[in-house]
């Protein structure tokens, strides 16, 4: 669920709220892309809990194109990356901004990893990237139940099946445990020998 002003401003302090009205009201003013500046300063006024919500609101009520969000992730920290990637779904109807997507794949951040596979990537990764999205996920320790559109695009992919069968025999032969997770997926796809 897309965050809103009302919801954030339950959680934010009086000062905050102030900043974050004046930051919309700057998101939604033609100009010089002033709202950019506090687009980075979220965290710090409104607390990293509520950092992700304050820069998707900013993004959307600045109805923030590709060339934007892709400057804005390219130029911004883990924290900021992570907001760009959760406003894909609001802010790009194609597949423009899968490379965003497949550069968080490539991350050691998990946060940003658990972002990446959104949504977005549920609509959008090619069926060969998505699978190596969820096999990151279980290597990097990122609960699969933050892979959205899990199980309609797991079911049936022989595939998937198949590179998690030689997953979980990789770990076993190393003397490693097995993701609980792969299991689950494995289940998904209706594959399971």
């Amino acid at each position: 669920m897309r965050p809103t002003r009302a919801t954030l401003a339950l959680r934010l302090d009086g000062p905050a709220r102030a900043w974050l009205d004046a930051a919309l009201t700057e998101a939604a003013a033609p100009g010089d892309g002033a709202w950019e500046l506090r687009f980075a300063a979220a965290g710090r006024v409104c607390g990293q809990d509520n950092a992700d919500g304050v820069r998707v609101l900013l993004l959307d009520r600045s109805g923030a194109g590709v060339a934007t969000l892709d400057r804005l992730y390219r130029q911004g920290s883990g924290a900021e990356r992570r907001a760009v990637l959760l406003a894909l779904p609001g802010r790009v109807p194609g597949p423009e901004a899968v490379p965003l997507v497949e550069d968080a794949l490539r991350a050691n951040d998990t946060r940003l990893v658990a972002a990446a596979v959104g949504p977005y990537a549920a609509d959008h990764l090619h069926p060969h990237a998505w699978r190596h999205a969820v096999l990151k996920c279980l290597f990097a320790g990122v609960p699969v139940e933050q892979v959205a559109g899990l199980k309609r695009r797991a079911a049936g992919d022989r595939e998937l099946a198949r590179m998690l069968g030689d997953f979980a025999a990789e770990r076993g032969a190393a003397g490693r445990p097995v993701p609980a997770g792969l299991h689950r997926v494995l289940a998904l796809t209706g594959l399971e020998s």
